[in-house]
């Protein structure tokens, strides 16, 4: 017989009551964490205070000894999350006062909820400019970015640094097409250089860590519930040879008489 049949009635009736609560608690917080988690959060994290004024100077400096403006804009499908260029944090690089010339790198980032099965996250790099730089130029410019380890997935997983650090590219790369001669080095101080690209394990939790705490929680159940039968099989075999102890000496009583 084992623990489980040796439980008293009124013990199994609570356990399967804890058992059914439980589970409820279990995946109302799983319900509760995939519709208000942070995986259903779609907003594109615009670039730091350090990256933006780290970025600009730099612009700036290459404007001066190119004569080509340069910038930057991240965006959602509908809004403009962060624009910048030589002319500061905040304003953007067409129209902006003695930008005859200009170049401007747009990524245009769309992120997914973890609800919508059917959609992925999506990004569009593309190189903009003033009429005189030609579309081969620009999409040169957009190739050669590649180069530095700005692919797509470098502008999914942090499109703030992704944006800037392109930005901070773009006079490298017009001077290799001869639209302007080299850039002058810029004198950016060490607080005001770029932050690393962060690791790329980043999707990897975000999309997945919704099933990993829902793994854990069932494991934390199911370990629960072994140790209650243990403890319950051992209670019983505890109980088993008092019982047949009295037993005999019963028997043996009856016996001498």
């Amino acid at each position: 017989m084992d623990g489980w049949s040796a439980t008293p009635p009124e013990q199994k009736e609570k356990l399967k009551k804890a058992f059914f609560w439980v589970v409820t608690v279990i995946v109302v917080a799983i319900c509760l964490i995939g519709n208000f988690g942070t995986d259903s959060d779609t907003s594109v994290p615009a670039p730091t205070a350090d990256e933006r004024s780290g970025t600009v100077p730099i612009l700036k400096a290459a404007t001066d000894s190119q004569g080509i403006c340069y910038g930057w804009r991240l965006s959602t499908r509908w809004d403009d999350v962060s624009v910048g260029s030589n002319h500061g944090d905040g304003v953007p690089v067409p129209g902006a006062p003695g930008c005859t010339r200009w170049i401007e790198v747009t990524t245009m980032v769309r992120y997914s909820s973890m609800t919508s099965e059917n959609d992925e996250d999506s990004v569009v790099v593309s190189i903009e400019g003033s009429d005189d730089i030609r579309y081969a130029d620009r999409t040169a410019i957009e190739t050669g970015l590649g180069r530095f380890g700005l692919d797509p997935d470098a502008f999914l997983d942090d499109p703030g640094w992704a944006v800037t650090r392109a930005a901070t590219i773009l006079p490298l790369l017009a001077a290799e097409r001869g639209l302007a001669g080299p850039a002058a080095a810029p004198t950016a101080g060490p607080s005001t250089v770029a932050a690393p690209l962060p690791d790329a394990g980043n999707d990897f939790w975000r999309d997945r860590w919704l099933y990993i705490l829902s793994s854990v929680g069932l494991f934390l159940l199911a370990a629960l519930f072994i140790a209650v039968g243990v403890r319950q099989r051992r209670s019983h075999r505890g109980r088993v040879p008092a019982q047949r102890a009295g037993a005999g000496a019963a028997g043996r009583t009856w016996t001498g008489q």
